[in-house]
């Protein structure tokens, strides 16, 4: 579970992330990384899941993998960073360590000077 000081919830800060932030995409999952130079308070995350993605229980559970996969990544995101994944619907099918390796690539290139 994400802290509560690490989630992402006004729609604004969403916005801000898609429309000015890095992209990355994968096979299963759309990075955008908005890292804000200078800005204080730890970085936060958001996840876009909708219904493209499946039923409720599958969005749920691609939302909950998602969220355990970027609690163990917080540290490597820049402090005062807006963060929202945006779940494709081929993230259904996919397996935790799936959704960890392209989490895993999307970061590496977003992140990269």
């Amino acid at each position: 579970m994400l802290p509560a000081s690490n989630r992402l919830r006004r729609s604004d800060d969403f916005r801000r992330a898609v429309r000015s932030g890095r992209r990355a995409a994968r096979r299963v999952v759309v990075l955008h990384v908005l890292a804000q130079a200078g800005e204080p308070g730890p970085a936060r995350v958001g996840f876009v899941v909708n219904k493209a993605v499946g039923n409720a229980v599958l969005r749920n559970r691609v939302h909950r993998r998602l969220r355990a996969v970027l609690a163990t990544r917080l540290s490597d995101l820049p402090a005062g960073s807006l963060t929202v994944v945006r779940a494709l619907p081929s993230s259904a099918a996919a397996s935790y360590d799936e959704l960890a390796a392209d989490v895993d690539g999307a970061l590496t290139r977003v992140l990269r000077p």
